[in-house]
């Protein structure tokens, strides 16, 4: 069975894939990705701008023929709190606002999945919720000099510092890191386990 081929840059999701064995290799596609609108519409939206992008990318490259035969997957993350959606804070100042207003709630992340094998595209989200504790100045300048923040969806990384920031979570941990593997098998098992080496 051919590799999976993943449509992201995201050093999470390549971790989560390589810790699970899996054999792909990256094309980054370029998407036009939308930025407003209801959380779980935007995530499956911009999963498959994602997906189709790469596809159409290596039809290309392959000399125009009109399929192509490895399944490629497409994944969108962001962080809402009601219908308000926080992606990747563009700098600084932004995160901390992010990060400030996800003080002492509970939000949710929601990650929308695009497989697009056989021609045919298969779509599905995921929905975890995180409470954060109260994050005072302090903790909030502790984290913010990190770093981390920077390309994380709500300003955080689950799997580095940001597990400080957490009081507790209800779903798919993976969910929160950038790929939630629980959802990708009901979609297409194979597509995981076609690449396993």
């Amino acid at each position: 069975m051919p590799e999976l081929i993943l449509a992201s840059s995201s050093p999470q999701r390549k971790a989560i894939l390589e810790q699970l064995g899996v054999r792909f290799r990256i094309v980054v596609p370029a998407a036009d990705e939308l930025m407003v609108g209801a959380p779980e519409e935007l995530v499956l939206e911009n999963a498959h701008r994602k997906a189709a992008a790469a596809v159409a990318a290596l039809v290309r490259a392959g000399g125009g023929s009109q399929s192509h035969a490895q399944p490629v997957l497409g994944v969108d993350t962001v962080v809402a709190v009601g219908a308000q959606v926080y992606g990747k804070p563009r700098d600084r100042e932004q995160a901390r606002a992010t990060l400030e207003a996800l003080s002492g709630r509970t939000h949710r992340v929601f990650s929308g999945v695009c497989l697009i094998a056989d021609g045919i595209a298969r779509r599905a989200a995921a929905v975890t919720s995180v409470a954060f504790r109260f994050l005072d100045a302090a903790t909030l300048d502790w984290y913010l000099d990190s770093d981390e923040w920077q390309g994380r969806a709500g300003g955080y990384a689950i799997q580095g510092r940001g597990a400080a920031l957490v009081e507790r979570i209800d779903g798919d941990y993976l969910n929160v890191v950038g790929l939630p593997v629980a959802t990708l098998l009901e979609l297409y098992p194979s597509a995981l386990f076609a690449g396993i080496s």
